[in-house]
């Protein structure tokens, strides 16, 4: 199968690039296209990432070509990774408006793009921000069940990684979902908290112990103390130290956060929970991970089958996914899930679409 990288210059499309290759997830026969911007620097840069590529993987690297007009865009996957991104540095501002005001015009173009040229197949994976915006746009042109947004899934692993850490274990014996929006909107369903070689009885009493007696009521306030305690450590070591006193849930956002105010950037974790959900896709098998979707009633929020993109559990397969993996969850996590989900759509609603 063929994989399109839009954005392919960029940080995370460069990482994206390279672990594709690396691990091993296209073969000598398969296809990856890189896509960069007509008229921009990325139109020019993708050829010289091209012969880079090839200069690094010749022995196993699949058929590698370039695109630098939307309806170039061939592939069986299209990872989406262009666009304006989150400003890097302590102390600047995320204007989400600005952000979505910017990059709105770059998603329509490509999903004009490719609904106009595309086979009707495509499977596109959305990893720019805000990645429920994108969702949106290309789910409405294209199909929703094509179109899955990875910040879901972004989130599910690096909650699952702070509890692996906080238990001293390795994250592939954690299991367990983040819904909700990516970010600091995230919600995490400690009620699907699984370990691996427990069990229910010792997983129980381990989330308790690791969850004390918070619900996720007090989520949102706690993230934003904890912000602002990290913001008067007094260097980026005694942040970063500082937020290991948290619980996992706080840790998944907090820790991310610090490594973008740290003037780092998050592509490598970006660039890995990508390229899972590709392989997710090219597997030919249903498998449930986390994304953003665009939901026409498939759960009940409020009473009422919500319509409208939020990130859940889904199962995906070749041609996008399927069907919402959430089973009843807990009155708190009901809740947030809720609270979210009407937050989302004021967004959505505010930048030009949304359920009105």
């Amino acid at each position: 199968m063929d994989v399109a990288i839009v954005g392919a210059t960029g940080d995370v499309g460069r990482a994206i690039c390279g672990q594709l290759i690396e691990r091993g997830e296209l073969g000598p026969t398969s296809r990856l296209q890189l896509v960069g911007r007509p008229g921009g620097s990325s139109g020019d840069a993708v050829h010289g990432l091209r012969v880079d590529l090839i200069d690094a993987h010749d022995e196993h690297a699949p058929h590698i070509d370039v695109a630098t007009r939307p309806e170039d865009v061939v592939a069986d996957v299209i990872v989406m990774t262009a666009g304006r991104t989150l400003p890097t540095g302590t102390g600047r501002p995320i204007d989400r408006d600005r952000l979505a005001e910017d990059n709105r015009l770059v998603f329509e173009q490509y999903a004009d793009a490719i609904a106009a040229h595309g086979s009707g197949h495509e499977v596109v994976i959305v990893v720019s921000n805000p990645v429920e915006l994108a969702v949106e746009v290309f789910a409405r042109r294209l199909g929703r069940h094509r179109v899955i947004g990875m910040g879901a899934w972004l989130d599910t692993l690096r909650f699952r990684r702070e509890i692996a850490n906080t238990l001293g274990i390795r994250r592939h014996r954690v299991g367990g979902f983040v819904a909700g929006q990516h970010g600091d909107r995230m919600v995490p369903l400690w009620s699907t908290v699984r370990l691996r070689g427990l069990d229910p009885d010792e997983r129980f009493e381990i989330v308790e112990r690791l969850r004390g007696e918070r619900t996720l009521a007090s989520f949102v306030s706690e993230v934003r103390a904890a912000k602002q305690r990290i913001s008067e450590a007094p260097g980026i070591a005694a942040a970063f130290s500082a937020v290991d006193s948290y619980p996992p849930d706080i840790q998944a956002v907090i820790r991310p956060y610090l490594t973008h105010q740290s003037g780092a950037k998050t592509a490598h974790g970006t660039a890995n929970a990508t390229v899972d959900l590709v392989r997710t896709v090219l597997d030919g098998r249903d498998i449930v991970v986390a994304g953003q979707v665009l939901l026409d009633g498939e759960i009940e929020l409020g009473g009422i089958p919500w319509r409208g993109v939020l990130g859940v559990p889904v199962a995906v397969g070749p041609d996008g996914w399927s069907r919402v993996m959430l089973d009843e969850l807990a009155p708190d996590e009901t809740r947030a899930l809720w609270e979210v989900a009407q937050s989302i759509n004021e967004s959505l609603v505010a930048w030009g679409g949304g359920a009105r």
